[in-house]
């Protein structure tokens, strides 16, 4: 008989924001505008895209504050806080302060 390999397995982590803050993971950088017009790398725009991961539950009670889980939102990075909890680093803390608008459909 062969010796078994043990894999090890990491608990799930999850991340769970505080205060007035949301969870977010950030939209893909774009290339290139809708016109086609390429965008260089290094290029950086102050409000950026992304979808709603976890709300904290200040926020959920709030109900002035219409931010849902799955929402897509408009936020401005700078106050953003990585979390370096994947590969590619597209989570990000975010005070509620800092989203712009909600994508909605009418």
């Amino acid at each position: 008989m062969g010796k078994k390999e043990q894999i090890e397995t990491k608990p799930l982590e999850t991340v769970e924001p505080i205060g007035k803050r949301i969870l977010i993971r950030k939209d893909e950088d774009k290339k290139e505008t809708k016109g086609g017009i390429k965008l260089p790398d290094n290029i950086e725009i102050p409000t950026i895209t992304g979808r709603i991961v976890a709300i904290s539950a200040e926020v959920e009670s709030t109900p002035e504050l219409p931010l849902r889980q799955y929402d897509k939102v408009l936020f401005n990075p700078k106050g953003a806080i990585p979390v370096d909890f994947e590969g590619d680093n597209r989570l990000f803390v975010v005070e509620v302060e800092n989203i712009v608008a909600v994508f909605r459909k009418s």
